[in-house]
């Protein structure tokens, strides 16, 4: 029996995805966590086998909770959920330690699919991801490195400043200096050619991460 972890930040998602991977005789939701904080502290409590982890969640996203996660419960399959198939959140989820990927669009059968196939010790990606997993394998390295990139630290502080904190409110989240902060903001803002918060909003919404309906 596949003990899962459902976690996303919107309820009714949960809801269905519970109803849907419920029907499979070989498969139980053992609980729901509706942020990354949540979900670290469920599974200090809570045995399972997966996670279905939505990207995009407020405050620790999924690849930072992906990471946390497995850094001390690496026996846990992870199977990235996003309404996205970016490159570079694909890219992020599976470097972060996932074995699986699906977009929302595709989270019936796929993700059914998805945890069978993790639990047997192997990667699983729905058709789109893994035609945008192969394109980027066949793309020029040098391609690669040319184009703007920042950190999983910078991401943080993107997606958060995206949320609407303040500096202050950054820095007490990621314990560090108000001044590291702000060196981190004019970083992405150099990297991504970026000029405004609003811009810089725009970006995180654009790219995943952050949702609209939060």
């Amino acid at each position: 029996m596949a003990r899962i972890i459902l976690a996303d930040d919107h309820q009714m998602f949960r809801h269905a995805l519970r109803a849907l991977l419920e029907k499979e005789t070989r498969m139980t939701v053992v609980a729901e966590a509706s942020s990354g904080d949540e979900l670290l502290d469920i599974v200090q409590r809570v045995a399972a086998d997966v996670v279905c982890m939505d990207i995009g969640m407020p405050g620790m996203n999924g690849v930072e909770a992906t990471r946390r996660l497995l850094a001390t419960q690496p026996g846990i399959k992870v199977i990235g959920l996003s309404a996205f198939s970016d490159r570079q959140f694909v890219m992020d989820m599976l470097n972060a330690g996932a074995t699986g990927y699906v977009t929302k669009a595709e989270a019936g059968d796929e993700l059914i699919r998805a945890i069978h196939t993790v639990r047997l010790g192997r990667t699983y990606l729905c058709p789109d991801v893994a035609a945008t997993v192969t394109n980027a394998l066949m793309e020029n390295i040098q391609m690669q490195a040319a184009a703007p990139r920042i950190s999983s630290r910078e991401r943080q502080v993107l997606q958060l400043i995206a949320e609407g904190h303040t500096s202050v409110r950054i820095a007490e989240r990621l314990h560090v200096a108000p001044s590291t902060v702000e060196v981190h903001r004019r970083n992405i803002m150099r990297k991504l050619d970026l000029h405004s918060v609003a811009d810089l909003t725009r970006y995180a919404i654009r790219n995943g991460l952050v949702s609209v309906s939060n």
